[in-house]
């Protein structure tokens, strides 16, 4: 079968040839349709990812497909099932084994290409800011990056959760699509002063920050008393350094937050938070934004398209021929 491989770390990815997967006892082999692409898969490509795999390896982290194989003694999702799931790496293949209990059936309503967007986006906003920040009804977040892959959901989820919505995004256009996704207050990344304009809007109770840096900064001095910040990632590449001492006169609280460490050690946790993801998509509550699908031989222009800032929402690689 066909897959991208990562021959070293640091070195570009080559569209190969390897053998195809065979399930074990709880396990299942995945004809892939889609690939969800995420910030993540750059940097396990250049071995800086929490978790590093072995060269050479297949990269991608989320994917949806159909159920085509069925391990030993595996009782299902039957054969023909169309699923979603997140993997430590292995999704740009033809085909994937993964456990059985890691796929959770994709809604009726769900294309292939959403579906592959779906889990680690939504799934990384949504355990944050309820398990970890417990956002409340009334309160203000503060979202970073707020047009990209983790950060537009958390826009979107933070809205369904009561909450009101102050945005960060670079230029009208991605803002426009923070907008969209129910933000109350834009503010341009660009622009200085970020401490006030945060201030001036009443301060933040929860900041939910992708990007690092800064802004960072500026958001932690511009918490209310108590409040929560979440350390999602740092796309620009710069981990803050955080002065205690404004944690203990405000009372904050810094949480880090890696989805993959919950899908380890709390994967029952996960599991129904992904089954009210799942809930909501059916009733229309919240709507998956993707930005680009491209074809599998494009697997590369995807990433620049990442590492460039150029897409909003979901990057998607479609890997099979159903819509």
């Amino acid at each position: 079968m066909r897959a991208w491989q990562v021959p070293a770390f640091g070195s570009k990815p080559i569209l190969s040839e390897i053998a195809e997967p065979i399930p074990a006892k709880g396990e299942l082999v995945l004809r892939v349709e889609a690939v969800g692409l995420n910030f993540a898969d750059m940097l396990a490509i250049e071995g800086k990812y929490q978790v590093r795999q072995t060269p050479p390896f297949v990269p991608g982290m989320e994917v949806s497909g159909v159920v085509e194989r069925l391990g030993p003694e595996t009782a299902g999702p039957a054969p023909g099932t169309a699923v979603l799931a997140t993997c430590a790496a292995g999704a740009l293949a033809e085909r994937i084994r993964l456990p059985a209990s890691r796929v959770s059936p994709v809604p009726a309503e769900m294309g292939f290409a959403e579906a592959a967007g779906f889990p680690i986006a939504y799934g990384t906003s949504h355990l944050a800011l309820t398990h970890k920040a417990r956002l409340q009804p009334g309160e203000t977040l503060f979202v970073t990056g707020a047009a990209g892959g983790v950060g537009l959901t958390a826009v979107e989820i933070g809205k369904r959760l009561g909450a009101r919505v102050l945005a960060s995004a670079r230029g009208d256009a991605r803002l426009a699509v923070a907008r969209e996704a129910g933000a109350d207050v834009l503010i341009d990344s660009d622009a200085p002063d970020l401490k006030d304009r945060l201030r001036a809007e009443g301060g933040v109770d929860v900041v939910y920050d992708a990007v690092g840096g800064p802004a960072f900064d500026a958001a932690m001095r511009a918490c209310r008393p108590d409040g929560r910040l979440l350390a999602i990632g740092f796309a620009s590449g710069e981990v803050p350094q955080i002065p205690a001492n404004i944690l203990l006169v405000k009372n904050l609280t810094v949480s880090g937050f890696w989805y993959g460490g919950y899908e380890t050690h709390a994967p029952d946790l996960v599991s129904a938070s992904m089954a009210e993801l799942l809930r909501w998509r059916a009733e229309g509550l919240i709507r998956p934004h993707v930005s680009h699908v491209l074809p599998f031989d494009a697997f590369p222009e995807g990433l620049a398209l990442l590492r460039e800032r150029k897409a909003t929402g979901k990057v998607v690689i479609r890997v099979g021929q159903e819509p």
